[in-house]
């Protein structure tokens, strides 16, 4: 089956008259893209933050009429500031590999692989992670995510570790760990998906039931860890840093990520102070990882 996508250039101000006007002509799908490199990180559950400056684009089947959804576009083209707007065919085969093609086989470190189901299990030694793209934050293709995984993929075993995963996301770190051999791995997020999808991905793994646990940060347990893993952002990583460090064994390792390069300072400030050493800094692209070892 082919297709036709509508694509405009418009602002948020009106991208709801705009999605109104494709919902009324029968669109099989919207969708929403930045147009200014303006960057939406991990929102709050129930959030749904915009672009300022975005693309909206409507599906329709190809023997769909539009003509009057253009004809109505073109004449609120100056009150609704479209700055542009255009028609492209797109074959249904085109568009889901274009999309799965985003997705491939990938190695952190020495040990580690994160593949997507439709891809062939990676050859070669290492432990390999099935994770598909899906609601929850994390499938190693962003550098936060990725400079974590580089973290873990430098260990061949953590048998005997203890972990936490704080943000867990889409549970990606907290399965690498469990497959690398932790013993006992918690996963936390205050997003309910969040631990859903941390299940679904460590049952699709095949991690023994009761390996990976799941909870909100209020229900942890009173316990410390060999291994803290934070991949949050800059700012919920200063607030919570006295809630974090306290479950970092004496010695034992703190890895944090979410971090732009411009914020390694109070990155600094907020979690030095409880360490044995200066966190060390890696940075990839505009986005760095800090780890360090509490005193």
């Amino acid at each position: 089956m082919s297709w036709k996508q509508l694509v405009c250039h418009t602002n948020l101000a009106h991208k709801d008259v705009i999605t109104d006007l494709f919902e009324a002509a029968g669109s099989a799908s919207i969708t929403y893209q930045d147009a200014a490199d303006q960057p939406v990180l991990e929102p709050l559950p129930g959030e749904t933050p915009f672009w300022d400056d975005l693309i909206i684009t409507a599906l329709f089947p190809l023997d769909e009429d539009i003509d009057w959804v253009l004809l109505e576009l073109t004449v609120n083209k100056e009150a609704w500031q479209l700055q542009s707007m255009r028609v492209e065919t797109l074959a249904e085969q085109e568009w889901v590999r274009a999309w799965m093609d985003n997705f491939h086989p990938m190695q952190f470190g020495q040990h580690l692989w994160i593949y997507p189901s439709w891809h062939e299990v990676p050859e070669g030694e290492g432990i390999k992670v099935l994770l598909d793209p899906g609601l929850a934050f994390g499938t190693g293709n962003h550098p936060t995510t990725a400079l974590c995984l580089e973290w873990l993929g430098q260990f061949s075993s953590l048998a005997g570790k203890t972990v936490l995963d704080y943000g867990c996301g889409s549970g990606i770190l907290a399965i690498a760990a469990a497959k690398l051999g932790a013993t006992t791995v918690w996963a936390t997020d205050i997003d309910p998906q969040a631990l859903q999808a941390t299940l679904d991905n460590a049952a699709r793994n095949d991690i023994p039931a009761g390996v990976i646990k799941t909870c909100y940060p209020q229900d942890l347990p009173e316990q410390t860890f060999d291994i803290v893993l934070a991949n949050i952002l800059a700012g919920p990583l200063v607030q919570l840093a006295p809630e974090i460090i306290k479950f970092v064994h004496s010695g034992g390792d703190l890895v944090l990520s979410g971090i732009l390069a411009t914020q390694t300072t109070m990155i600094r400030h907020a979690y030095e102070p409880n360490l044995s050493a200066p966190l060390e800094v890696v940075t990839q692209e505009e986005w760095i990882r800090a780890a360090g070892k509490r005193s």
